[in-house]
Formats: structure tokens, sequence, C-alpha cells
């Protein structure tokens, strides 16, 4: 409840800043043409960002520390607006990389989902690739890594099957080529030991006679993405094991 509630406040501080900045940014357009520009004050905002106000006698504008740092933005220095527009491109660019690694620290994301979640922001689409690129190329976001270890996760802590990963893998924007790379790593064997695993807990916990847990079992693996073929496999594994006689299934009993 608690991360809920400071989930929702950091969001909410966010788009306070949002406003604020896309504000400032508007208001470079009104800076001077073709005229030197002396920074005449440097301070620290109250954002919670580490954000500077850059004050140029009348005219101000706000960007991050580590750009006011890389463009040596101290006082007595001179601009020119066509600098300070280069300028305000690139605190975009380190304000779209700085909310991306907030969304990683809740929990690791897909390429797609982290530029879903930027969008939303309302970052310029250009900017947001080149941010996704550069989080590649820091393994900060890596969807071949993610897609195998969300199946191994599924597959031994959730006990879910292949048809079911496949779904949830899709929606979260990997591509069916690496979907499929991924699936095909994980043996016949891994899927049916994981099925059987989650089959054998349901059906003790069914109260019945055979017919009954049967009836019960089956629709609930076929449920957990499992396909009909590895069911009745572990179905007649089940029996097997229940000491019931290896009788042709009732499929009408079955799907009651």
């Amino acid at each position: 409840m608690k991360r809920r509630q400071y989930q929702q406040e950091y969001d909410a501080h966010d788009d306070d800043e949002e406003l604020q900045e896309e504000a400032e940014l508007n208001a470079v357009s009104q800076f001077p043409d073709d005229e030197e520009l002396i920074i005449t004050r440097v301070e620290r905002t109250k954002s919670r960002e580490a954000r500077y106000r850059i004050s140029f006698g009348h005219y101000s504008l706000t960007v991050l520390e580590d750009v006011m740092i890389k463009y040596r933005m101290t006082r007595g220095n001179i601009f020119m607006k066509k600098d300070l527009e280069e300028i305000i491109i690139a605190d975009e660019r380190q304000r779209t990389y700085v909310q991306s690694l907030r969304f990683l620290e809740f929990k690791q994301r897909t390429r797609h989902e982290l530029r879903q979640k930027l969008k939303q922001k309302e970052f310029a689409a250009p900017i947001i690739e080149e941010v996704l690129d550069r989080l590649e190329q820091e393994k900060l976001v890596d969807d071949d890594l993610f897609a195998k270890e969300w199946t191994r996760q599924r597959m031994e802590g959730q006990r879910k099957g292949k048809l079911w990963i496949r779904q949830e893998l899709r929606q979260k924007g990997i591509t069916n080529e690496l979907i499929a790379e991924v699936l095909d790593d994980v043996s016949a064997d891994a899927e049916f030991d994981t099925a059987l695993t989650a089959g054998r807990k349901k059906w003790k916990q069914v109260r019945g006679d055979v017919q009954e847990k049967k009836r019960k079992t089956f629709p609930y693996l076929m449920r957990r993405g499992f396909s009909m073929d590895l069911v009745r496999r572990v179905m007649n594994r089940l029996m097997e094991e229940d000491g019931a006689e290896d009788a042709k299934e009732d499929e009408a009993l079955l799907w009651d």
C-alpha cells in the first residue's frame, strides 16, 4: 500500500516538473537572436532532480546538473540563442534517460514497454529511440535476457506452459522470432515436468474419485497454457500414480 502511495506521489511530482520544464522550453524561443547572452546567475532549483536555473539577465532556463557541467554553464560565460537551443535538446535527451532509469528502478522492462511509458510522458519520439539504443548498449534494456528470464520464472515459479508464456511475451513487445528462439530452448521434458508438477498438485487438491479429479485437473492445465497433447500425457501419468485403470478418457466427463 505504501509503495503504491509512493508511486502516485512520485508520478504527481513528475507531472508538476514536466509542466514547469515545458514552459521554460517554450521560453527559449523568446531569447533574442544574434545577441550574446551572458550568464548572470546560476542557482539550484527546488526540483527533486538536480536542476539548475541559468539566468541571462531577464531571461532564464533550467537544465540538469549533468548538462550544466557538460556545457560549462557558469557565471560569465557567453552563449548564443542557437547554442541554447542545442543545449535544450541535450537536456531533453538527458531527462528522457533519467526518467527511463526511474522506470527501471521498479522492475525490468522490455524496449516496447519502456517506449510506451516514455510516450505517456510525452518525450519526443526520436529522442526516445536514441535513449533506448543507449540503454540497450549499456545492457540496461535487454529483450533477449528479459524473455529468457521471464520464461524461466513463469515455468519454474508459476508452472505455466509455453502457450501462456508466448502470449505474455507478445504483449510485452518481444518479437515473434525471439519468442520462438527462447521457447525452442525449453526442452519437452522440462515443460512436461512443469505440467506434471502443476497437475499433481491440483490432482491432490480435488476431492472425489478419479473421474472427478480428471474433470477438474484437465481444464486446469489447459488454462495454464499447456498443449492438449501434453496435458493428456500428464493425465495418463497422474492416473497411473493414482492406481487407476488405463481406460479410454470420457471427453464429455472431462469438460463438463
